[in-house]
C-alpha cells in the first residue's frame, strides 16, 4: 500500500475514524513539525522529549510559571501531565492552560493518580474548569477518579478501560472533551464516538513514562488535525504500533526502550494504516 497523502485527511470531524486517516493524520505530523510545551513530571521529561523528537515533532519543556503561558500562546500543542506536582509547577500549569486557551491552542491533561491523592485530583478538576483540553489522557483508575471514584494506586491502575468506559463517556460529553483511556486494549471516546485501538505489548507497562509520552504525542497531533479524537487515537496507534516492532527486536525493556525509540522515527504512514487494529 502507498503512504497516504499529507493532505489526504478526507476524515471529517464527528465521522468515523478508520486506519488510513491514522496514516494521513502521521503524514500530516511529519511534515508540519509541531512545537509542543511539555509540563511534565521529572521521572519522563527526557524520555517524553525523545520520544517526540523520534516522531518528528518539536519538544520544549518550558514550565516555569514565569514562561508558562507565553509560551503555550505560541506553540502547536501543550501538555499538562500531573505525575510529580509541585506549587511552583501547578502555577505553571495554570497559568499554560490560560494561554493556550487565549491563543486556541489545544492542550492535553494527564491526571496521572487521580482519584488516589487529593492534592493533584483538586489540580486536575480546577484546570478542567478553567478550560476545556483537547483531550483528557489516563489509565482506567484516573479517568475514574477524575468522575468521583477512589482511583487507583499512585501511577497503577486498579480498574480495566472496559469498565471505564461509561464513566469516559459521561466525563467526555459533560467537559466536552475526548477522554482516552489506556490499557491492554485503549479506549477513545468522545461522549458518542467510541474507538478501540488493539495494539501493544506487555513492554510498555515495563519502561517508565510510556503513558506520559503518549499524552506529550497526543498534544502534537492535536496541533495538527481538527478532530481530536482522531488526534488522540493517530498518537495512540503510533505508540503501540512502533511498540509492537520493537517487542520484536528486543530481549527485555531496556533493548526495548531504545528500539521503540527507532520504531517511532522508521514508523511510515503506511505502515500505520496497515497495522493499526480498530474497533
Amino acid at each position: 500500500m502507498s503512504a497516504p497523502s499529507s493532505t489526504d485527511l478526507s476524515h471529517q470531524s464527528g465521522g468515523a475514524i478508520a486506519p488510513e486517516h491514522l496514516g494521513a493524520a502521521l503524514a500530516r505530523l511529519r511534515e508540519r513539525q509541531p512545537l509542543v510545551q511539555c509540563l511534565t513530571n521529572i521521572v519522563v521529561a527526557q524520555w517524553t522529549a525523545n520520544v517526540l523528537l523520534a516522531a518528528g515533532v518539536s519538544p520544549a519543556m518550558v514550565d516555569t510559571r514565569h514562561e508558562a503561558a507565553a509560551f503555550a500562546a505560541v506553540a502547536d500543542g501543550v501538555l499538562v501531565n500531573l505525575g510529580t506536582p509541585q506549587d511552583d509547577t501547578a502555577a505553571a500549569m495554570a497559568q499554560a492552560v490560560a494561554g493556550a486557551a487565549g491563543a486556541g491552542t489545544p492542550w492535553v491533561l494527564d491526571p496521572v493518580g487521580a482519584g488516589g491523592l487529593a492534592w493533584r485530583t483538586r489540580i486536575a478538576l480546577d484546570l478542567l474548569s478553567e478550560s476545556t483540553p483537547a483531550v483528557v489522557r489516563g489509565n482506567a483508575s484516573e479517568i475514574l477518579g477524575l468522575a468521583g471514584g477512589q482511583g487507583g494506586k499512585g501511577a497503577d491502575s486498579a480498574h480495566t478501560p472496559e469498565a471505564a468506559l461509561p464513566a469516559a463517556r459521561e466525563l467526555a460529553r459533560a467537559r466536552g472533551t475526548v477522554v482516552a483511556v489506556s490499557g491492554a486494549v485503549d479506549h477513545l471516546t468522545d461522549g458518542g464516538r467510541v474507538v478501540r485501538v488493539g495494539n501493544g505489548t506487555v513492554l510498555l507497562t515495563q519502561v517508565t513514562g510510556a503513558g506520559c509520552a503518549l499524552g506529550a504525542l497526543m498534544a502534537a497531533f492535536a496541533g495538527v488535525v481538527e478532530d481530536p479524537l482522531l488526534a488522540a487515537t493517530a498518537a495512540t496507534a503510533t505508540l503501540t504500533v512502533a511498540a509492537e516492532a520493537a517487542a520484536g527486536h528486543s530481549g527485555g525493556p531496556g533493548s526495548f526502550a531504545v528500539a521503540l525509540l527507532d520504531a517511532i522515527a522508521m514508523l511510515t504512514p503506511a505502515d500505520l494504516t496497515d497495522r493499526a487494529r480498530l474497533s
